[in-house]
């Protein structure tokens, strides 16, 4: 594999945003509406982004561990594999995800359009094991009443921390993606003081200025979240968003983050669910839950349009 043209892992926030997650029926026929979906996932997304090209559409698809050896077999990328389930202080599930779609846009009917027809080209090969449409809500803030992403890389940096380089250079201009669904419990959370909330996230609320060190404690969320290497930080790029039904009671935010190797997020989540050290987990799961989680593999473009 040489192609190397990423696709739009970096593509800036939007105001609107759907994540489809589906798992590939068992048959030929399935693997052969999916990889037809690769070799034309970029032209679906350009016939519908052509018609309101100031509102910026773009797709992310991954792939996941099981469904590669089925479309693609060998040779596979070297971090690829199922997400790993976490049983710590709070619980992180590994559950079903073979396809993601990352639908990006300024506007929801867009997101929404292509959808549909991404569906309808995998009609009977895929069942949906998980939607949700996320929204911008104020200026980038969660459901919880903080900004997020405030320390996201951009530009050439965002590249750097996504793309995989000499590393795996079968798959160079690939990139790793987990996703993973919380709830919230509001109530409970709206019954925290703000200060003690600004604690648990490390930043203040309102201004979203970062707590100083001597204020943060060491189970703050931008504490156990930053990951280093020999000394020198190792980025991932989110690109959560709320997500909720107030009818329903539900509140929530899609986490999905984007890395050059998967270990990244993997070692952040251990710090949150775990504990570093062990039992000094993040005290955002006690109000969060996380209900899904799974990892995919992002080839690069050029290696989709090829797939069929």
């Amino acid at each position: 594999m040489t192609a190397t043209t990423p696709q739009a892992v970096d593509a800036r926030l939007t105001r609107s945003a759907i994540f489809l997650v589906a798992t590939l029926n068992p048959g030929p026929d399935a693997e052969a509406a999916a990889r037809g979906l690769c070799a034309d996932i970029a032209g679906l997304t350009r016939s519908v982004g052509v018609r309101a090209a100031d509102d910026t559409l773009s797709c992310v698809m991954g792939i996941g561990s099981q469904a590669w050896d089925r479309l693609f077999g060998a040779p596979r990328p070297k971090e690829l594999h199922p997400f790993r389930e976490i049983n710590g202080v709070h619980h992180a599930p590994a559950t079903p995800g073979d396809l993601l779609f990352h639908l990006r846009a300024e506007r929801m009917d867009l997101c929404f359009e292509l959808s549909t027809l991404i569906m309808a080209r995998l009609e009977g090969a895929v069942t949906v094991a998980d939607t949700a449409q996320g929204f911008k809500y104020f200026d980038d803030r969660d459901l919880l009443g903080f900004v997020d992403g405030t320390e996201n890389p951009v530009a050439q940096a965002a590249r750097d921390a996504t793309l995989i380089g000499d590393e795996d250079e079968a798959f160079k201009g690939g990139s790793y993606v987990i996703v993973q669904k919380y709830l919230h419990d509001m109530k409970k959370w709206d019954e925290i003081p703000v200060e003690q909330q600004e604690k648990i996230i490390g930043r203040k609320k309102l201004s979203n200025v970062e707590l100083d060190d001597a204020a943060k404690p060491s189970y703050a969320h931008n504490v156990l979240t930053v990951i280093e290497k020999d000394g020198e930080e190792q980025p991932i790029l989110r690109d959560n968003m709320p997500f909720g039904d107030a009818g329903k009671g539900e509140f929530g935010t899609y986490f999905i983050g984007y890395a050059r190797s998967p270990s990244r997020i993997e070692r952040m989540l251990d710090n949150m669910f775990l504990g570093n050290p062990p039992g000094n987990y993040d005290r955002l799961l006690d109000v969060s839950r996380a209900v899904t989680g799974s990892l995919y593999f992002v080839p690069p473009a050029d290696f989709l349009e090829d797939a069929e």
